[in-house]
């Protein structure tokens, strides 16, 4: 059984930072992709960013050259961090974990999400 625990939202202003972090609890955290979605109200979920456990990277449109996400295998964490924030970026942020390897493959596990709101 996965559990994510996503940290680090907030409250910014527009043009600020904040970094998003994703706690993996379970086992085999590399036979994992993990990412980042989003959902703003009334608004469907929408996939901002994912990592390979090699470190491909993948980033919507919206974000590609402000956000940046990362993996940390000692800590089996995952990381987003947010520059440049703008008001389009308000919404709940969810992490995922989607299995590919070994007995994870076809698995799919989601975090509670944490609230960003950029606002001035």
């Amino acid at each position: 059984q996965v559990e994510l625990a996503e940290s680090g939202g907030g409250l910014v202003q527009p043009g600020g930072s904040l970094r998003l972090s994703c706690a993996f609890s379970g086992r085999d955290f590399s036979a994992y992709v993990m990412g980042w979605y989003r959902q703003a109200p009334g608004k469907q979920r929408e996939l901002v960013s994912t990592i390979t456990s090699g470190s491909s990277t993948f980033y919507e449109d919206s974000v590609q050259g402000r956000f940046t996400i990362s993996r940390d295998h000692a800590k089996n964490t995952v990381y987003l961090q947010m520059n440049s924030l703008k008001p389009e970026d308000t919404a709940v942020y969810y992490c995922n974990a989607r299995g590919i390897l070994y007995t994870a493959r076809g698995s799919t596990y989601w975090g509670q999400g944490t609230q960003v709101t950029v606002s001035s």
